[in-house]
């Protein structure tokens, strides 16, 4: 039986307003729990390929750059991994806000495998910490395939005398398949506030890696600034110049698509 206002100890009734409201975030949340049933067997496979193939990759490049590195090369590799940082942090935000504003789950392909993830992120945000690495980090390692397989090519193929010239370029590359590789996981550590080792908190706490505090404020409803997530160097300036604004009006007016109405869809659900 529902409690009532005057009876001691009982809570008064919700009405059906504030009991959406109380479902509205979380685990609970009838549209999270549906998003994460999309979840599948095949794309934990894929993911497993791709964390497989990349990290192994990753090795052998990185034992190539070893071998050819040389002390006058580090003023270039300082302002590489400074530039491939940079990068990869504008490349998030863009993704992040095209699979945050634009599209639906329903979409073939791409809208469970790629989508889904994003809508179940921003009703329930706490979900990507109970994610393993494997289903963290499984769609980045995908995207930065190409550009290690590329890398690999050349370190087989290329001259000695080539790769010394190409050295430099090859560590700015190698730095920015890095960071993007990385990205949700530092995105993940942005959403742990319990149990995180001292190096990744003490990276947060100098912004060399996305601060905890900046970004909950991408996490304000309606989400729609501070979609950079890497190292959430550029959320500021982008959003001081109406970066994304501008851009979402640009596409409205040329489509007719209104920003992020799949990511409202899903929100509203309460059954």
């Amino acid at each position: 039986m529902a409690g009532t206002e005057d009876g001691p100890g009982q809570q008064p009734e919700l009405d059906e307003d504030e009991a959406a409201y109380c479902r509205r975030w979380g685990a609970q949340h009838a549209g999270a729990r549906e998003l994460a049933a999309l979840y599948s067997p095949g794309k934990r496979f894929q993911e497993w390929c791709c964390v497989v193939l990349c990290f192994s990759l990753i090795a052998h490049n990185l034992i190539h750059l070893l071998l050819l590195a040389h002390w006058e090369h580090t003023p270039l590799v300082m302002l590489g991994v400074v530039a491939g940082a940079l990068i990869a942090d504008f490349l998030s935000g863009l993704v992040h806000w095209g699979a945050d504003t634009w599209g639906s789950v329903e979409l073939p392909i791409v809208g469970k495998a790629f989508i889904r993830p994003f809508r179940e992120h921003h009703i329930d945000p706490t979900a990507i910490t109970r994610h393993d690495f494997i289903e963290t980090n499984g769609d980045n390692c995908l995207v930065t395939l190409l550009p290690l397989l590329n890398m690999a090519y050349k370190f087989r193929t290329q001259s000695p005398e080539a790769l010394e010239q190409l050295f430099p370029w090859e560590c700015f590359i190698f730095c920015l398949i890095i960071f993007a590789t990385f990205t949700n996981q530092i995105h993940k550590w942005s959403h742990t506030y319990f149990g995180l080792p001292r190096w990744v908190t003490l990276l947060q706490d100098w912004h060399i890696i996305l601060p905890r505090k900046h970004h909950r404020i991408h996490h304000v409803s309606p989400h729609e600034t501070y979609f950079c997530i890497t190292t959430g160097w550029l959320n500021y300036p982008l959003e001081k110049m109406g970066f994304w604004r501008r851009l979402e009006d640009l596409i409205q007016g040329l489509t007719g698509e209104k920003p992020r109405a799949d990511d409202m869809k899903w929100a509203q659900k309460i059954k």
